[in-house]
């Protein structure tokens, strides 16, 4: 064992060698003792199943052996239900080796459960956010009593928290945390690879007193990864080859959508392949019995969407499939990471393109993997919509708020965010004029408009910062299947809608609007579900390796199949004029119009399509790679256009359904929802280094 080791308590030392049968520590488990021993926020951060969680509970259990902690010491907090579901029995064992316990809290945990644990709190809570402001706002549950006590907390995958708005709330629970307890806890987060470490770790810290360091753990030990590219032109097609492949082996398929992944389960049963489904709309039942059986099956299928992409596990996994091709490198990197976990082998994905973009973006990431890049995390800008539900909280919670302490310890968040305090401020004025919150006496609790728009079920919305589909229930007799969105159930008039779940076809027989449920039994016509929600713009950097590619840069180490080759081949020949750092225009002589080939994502094309549009400029269509213009147009008249792109995000148009979009943002003021909307899908300076960059002209007669 290492030299660190010999610093954790002698129980915890004998019990890892005795007990669990260690005889060395991984990397990063070696490196964190030290750090958080002293007490140090800490980033800890290592590849997929490099013993993240054992590198965070290991010198906290001998913290808490040697400082004789009593009752609930650590937060154990996880960004999905099914991953602390996974961790619990690896937790208690822990903690049980040492006399203390380990528990779980979330939404599927019954009430019998909670008040065990409230009568006899646990050591180790593994929990949501979300779970944690239900607690606050409980008048059954004295979130005072049980929290108080807490000297650490855990934050697993925080990379998934910290590029989203839970990410916010997760620091407004935090702040709350330390303003309870009377100390400021320790946080630990745990990450996978990112690239900017550093940023997180200050970002977990949120400026806090105590020292904040990033543990990445050396680096990857097993060499490059196996990547291979096929083109199979359709999702069928996909199936067919997954299907052949590998036989006998256990293969987990990952697609970037929930009606792809039902397409896909379906097409792989009909090709009589052993399937299994998981995603966020399958009722938790059927998911959680989908990856046990996965986990204890050898010749199978698992198809999923990012559900499966974090640490959960599903046992001993031999090849990663990719449908397509993951919009970012980070999340390539997670889902290779559950292959090359045995002795002797090594990460591997082979991607099933079924579109020219998909091959193109998928030999792109793997130009990036080769590379070393990893996308850098930034946290959602101005989340202006979390002052307003944590006030809301707050008033809850307590059942008025002194006037006089906002925003109390949520000053340290704002200011971590660029907050400043008159719009701090400002968000409880404007509350105060809509009657979601009224004031008495220098006192602030819920108007009456705030308890109509937000008091249903007891205020649940108010656990949470994101938005909840508004979907249907799918049942069978008694047992639920999972949920639909309604345009699933949207046929030609005298057809029997049929829906997909767990991969398999389901006739509805009868529709319950009121109650939103939907009765079905088994059928064989093929079928079909639908969510909202589309997929999310590419960064630049990956755009520019989608143009370096196209422009004839062969990316190493990954392979290409036969027919990935001859694809290649056509769709370099269409694309010609792609050259390594340059824009392209191409005019097409038959529809008279010319795209505008910026490869700077989709961010940024929306800034240069509203510099155009207010130029003047007809622009038609826009996505990651090109901006539509009609007519045609020259250099010269797109650079004038768009010469000066400050302040262009501030006059972009914001569609209802993404103001919409923003939870509470009814609470504000509508031009700060605007403001916030803009902040978040906006990239001036990739924009500005599109219009930078020489460019070449070309001209297409076919359409």
């Amino acid at each position: 064992m290492s030299e660190a080791f010999g610093r954790l308590h002698p129980a915890v030392q004998h019990h890892v060698v005795n007990s669990l049968g260690w005889r060395s520590l991984r990397p990063l488990q070696a490196q964190s003792i030290e750090p958080v021993l002293a007490g140090h926020h800490a980033l800890l951060g290592a590849p997929t199943a490099g013993g993240k969680t054992e590198a965070a509970l290991f010198p906290l259990l001998s913290r808490m052996t040697s400082e004789r902690w009593s009752g609930l010491s650590v937060l154990y907090i996880c960004p999905l239900k099914a991953l602390l579901n996974n961790l619990l029995p690896r937790v208690q064992t822990y903690a049980t080796l040492l006399g203390r316990t380990g528990a779980m809290w979330h939404g599927d945990v019954g009430a019998s459960e909670r008040r065990r644990l409230l009568a006899d709190p646990p050591d180790v809570l593994l929990t949501t956010p979300e779970s944690i402001e239900a607690m606050f706002l409980s008048r059954r549950t004295d979130a005072g009593a049980l929290l108080r006590n807490v000297q650490a907390v855990v934050v697993d995958e925080i990379h998934a928290f910290a590029a989203d708005d839970r990410g916010w709330h997760l620091q407004a629970i935090l702040a709350r945390l330390d303003e309870l307890t009377g100390r400021e806890v320790q946080r630990l987060g745990l990450t996978a690879t990112v690239g900017n470490p550093e940023w997180l770790a200050e970002w977990l810290a949120c400026g806090g007193e105590r020292p904040a360091v990033a543990v990445m753990a050396d680096g990857d030990v097993q060499g490059p990864p196996d990547l291979t590219v096929d083109w199979v032109q359709s999702v069928p097609n996909a199936a067919r080859v997954a299907s052949k492949l590998h036989r006998g082996e256990k293969r987990l398929v990952f697609a970037d959508s929930r009606s792809r992944v039902e397409e896909f389960a379906a097409e792989l049963r009909a090709a009589g392949t052993t399937v299994f489904v998981s995603h966020s709309s399958l009722s938790r039942d059927d998911r959680h019995q989908a990856e046990k059986a996965f986990a204890e099956t050898r010749d199978c299928v698992i198809v999923s969407t990012s559900t499966l992409e974090l640490g959960i596990d599903v046992g001993d996994l031999d090849r990663v499939i990719q449908l397509g091709a993951p919009a970012t490198v980070a999340s390539l990197q997670q889902r290779m990471g559950r292959t090359g976990r045995r002795p002797g082998t090594t990460k591997s994905c082979l991607f099933l393109a079924t579109s020219d973009m998909e091959l193109l973006q998928a030999l792109a990431l793997g130009r990036l993997v080769d590379e070393g890049w990893v996308e850098p995390l930034m946290a959602p800008p101005r989340p202006t919509h979390l002052l307003a539900h944590q006030a809301l909280a707050r008033v809850l919670a307590d059942g008025r708020m002194g006037r006089s302490r906002w925003p109390g310890p949520l000053g340290r968040v704002a200011k971590l965010a660029g907050l400043s305090p008159q719009l701090v401020a400002s968000v409880v004025d404007e509350m105060l004029r809509q009657d979601v919150l009224v004031e008495d006496a220098g006192f602030v609790q819920v108007g009456q408009e705030g308890e109509r728009r937000y008091g249903r079920r007891h205020f649940m919305d108010v656990t949470s910062l994101f938005l909840t589909e508004p979907l249907m229930t799918v049942r069978w007799g008694q047992r639920e299947i999972g949920t639909v969105d309604p345009s699933s159930l949207v046929v030609r008039e005298g057809q029997r809608p049929t829906v997909l779940l767990g991969g398999k076809a389901w006739g509805v027989e009868e529709v319950e609007w009121n109650r939103r449920l939907v009765w079905v039994v088994p059928a064989e016509d093929p079928g079909r579900s639908r969510w909202m929600g589309g997929g999310r713009a590419l960064s630049a950097k990956v755009c520019d390796a989608i143009r370096e590619v196209a422009a004839g840069s062969d990316p190493r180490g990954v392979q290409l199949s036969k027919r990935a080759v001859t694809k290649l081949a056509e769709i370099r020949d269409d694309m010609a004029w792609a050259k390594s750092g340059h824009t392209v225009l191409e005019f097409e002589d038959l529809r008279e119009r010319t795209s505008w080939w910026t490869f700077a994502g989709g961010r940024a094309n929306l800034v240069l399509s509203a510099s155009l549009t207010a130029a003047g400029i007809d622009v038609m269509a826009r996505d990651d790679l090109t901006i539509t213009l009609a007519k045609r147009q020259t250099t010269a008249v797109l650079r004038k256009a768009c010469a000066d792109l400050r302040g262009v995000a501030e006059r972009l148009d914001v569609p209802l359904a993404d103001r919409e979009a923003i939870k509470f943002g009814d609470a504000l003021d509508r031009d700060e929802v605007d403001r916030v909307v803009r902040a978040r899908q906006a990239d001036v300076a990739g924009a500005q280094e599109a219009v930078a960059q020489p460019s070449v002209a070309t001209m297409s007669e076919a359409g």
